[in-house]
């Protein structure tokens, strides 16, 4: 007889409890022989805010209730691993043994066979998790478009063959996520009418039957990824009222992000009041996207928001981005992860600073940029060229082909150079010297020494 089986799904927000529920519903997650005994599906919610015990926990936010009802019981790792921090800690290899009988006594787990659902495989809590249950499978799920980007490092292979598949919403029609694909691992959208439906079960703010549909401002707490400064980021606030009031939008709501500080929506309701319009700031634990069905915002702006993309492709509503240029320029390192979703938004997005432009719809999203698929191979090589040293033909035919003045913010010169690729400041005539493996090598090895002397 086969053992019975049970469902491991950790999440850390609102957004990722909601794909995994969609996940659940559209019977992404059932098992894969009908012969089998029903699986035990337990959700296990992790804080990962610097100071969790300041931070509203996942299981009190608003809607959460209505999501647990796909799961058998709620547990909470913040719990299981105290004192530890769950952004922070993984098991010492000599002590998982002992962690996973802990957690199996802890969680009434037995003998079961164990399927685990994560977010971030690269990172705590995550990879802790996979590496307390050696013998489980492995399912990763996109909580945003960081999926779409390669894997942040080289996975060990140990655990990047356990993945089965990574489970994304299709935020950009057609575009395959390249997390994992050293692997083979195989990407499966969580079908969108199923998320829809989700999301409809949130409680959500509604506009008054006479109300002109607002405008709908997102914070994303750039200052706490060292993305911006605090100030910077309350001027970006500031922007997006006045590029909204240009637009000629008369009313405003401002979607705090939940980690933020209460005083970081001071500098947009200071704006706000200079220009004469009325600005509303929500809760900070309301989920945005529950806005686009209750409300209808007449735009959607953000930075670089995965909501500006479930707006425009899920809920067919108008979107801008401001600021993404100016974090696009500054970020370091290049590999940072935040790089493909600034991409993503910044080719897909019109600026707030252009006229508005028609509704968008898919067909229009999917040619804004040409060759997408190309452009994201192009800039995931570049961000981990040894995690995708497979890929390099295609992104050294991209850049010889499609580097543009529109292009070229998305790639950094120096990196280019230092891959010796299209683009960079390598002679034509020497490129073939400049790809081979040795001698890039000892260029590495000079540039640091000459640093070295400098320092």
């Amino acid at each position: 007889m086969n053992r019975p089986t049970t469902q491991i799904f950790l999440a850390s927000t609102l957004y990722g409890t909601a794909t995994l529920a969609a996940a659940v519903d559209a019977g992404a997650c059932d098992p894969t022989d009908p012969a089998d005994p029903p699986v035990h599906r337990i959700l296990l919610t992790s804080d990962n805010a610097p100071i969790p015990e300041v931070a509203p926990p996942l299981a009190s936010m608003p809607g959460f209730d209505a999501l647990r009802s796909r799961f058998d019981e709620v547990l909470d790792w913040n719990a299981a691993i105290a004192p530890f921090h769950p952004g922070a800690w993984t098991p010492r290899p000599e002590d998982a043994p002992l962690w996973e009988r802990q957690l199996r006594a802890l969680w009434g787990l037995g003998d079961d066979r164990i399927e685990l659902y994560v977010e971030s495989v690269q990172v705590a809590p995550a990879q802790a998790l996979c590496r307390l249950f050696p013998g489980a499978a492995v399912e990763v799920y996109a909580d945003g478009l960081m999926s779409y980007g390669p894997t942040r490092f080289r996975l060990d292979p140990q655990l990047g063959t356990r993945v089965r598949r990574v489970l994304h919403l299709d935020l950009v029609p057609g575009l395959e996520p390249l997390l994992l694909t050293e692997f083979g691992v195989p990407a499966r959208t969580v079908p969108t009418d199923a998320f829809l439906k989700v999301l409809a079960e949130l409680p959500a703010p509604e506009a008054g039957p006479d109300e002109e549909p607002p405008a709908l401002l997102l914070g994303q707490y750039l200052s706490a990824l060292d993305l911006l400064t605090a100030a910077e980021e309350e001027e970006l606030h500031a922007a997006m009222v006045r590029g909204a009031c240009a637009r000629g939008h008369r009313r405003l709501l401002f979607k705090p992000h939940p980690g933020a500080p209460a005083g970081y929506s001071r500098r947009a309701e200071e704006e706000a009041a200079r220009l004469g319009v009325p600005l509303r700031v929500l809760p900070a634990t309301v989920l945005a996207e529950t806005l686009f069905a209750s409300i209808r915002p007449a735009l959607v702006v953000g930075c670089f928001s995965t909501a500006l993309l479930t707006a425009a492709t899920l809920y067919g509503l108008p979107v801008a981005r401001t600021g993404t240029e100016q974090v696009l320029a500054r970020l370091t390192p290049y590999q940072n992860s935040n790089r493909v979703p600034l991409v993503l938004v910044d080719a897909l997005v019109p600026d707030l600073a252009e006229p508005a432009p028609p509704l968008p719809d898919l067909p229009a999203l999917l040619t804004a940029v040409p060759h997408l698929p190309a452009l994201l191979t192009a800039v995931g090589f570049t961000m981990q060229p040894k995690v995708l040293a497979a890929r390099r033909p295609e992104a050294e035919a991209y850049l010889a082909a499609h580097l543009t003045p529109r292009t070229r913010p998305y790639f950094t010169r120096r990196r280019l150079t230092s891959l010796a690729l299209p683009g960079g400041r390598v002679p034509t005539r020497l490129t073939p010297l400049a790809t081979h493996h040795t001698l890039r090598r000892l260029r590495r090895a000079v540039l640091r020494l000459r640093r070295a002397a400098a320092g």
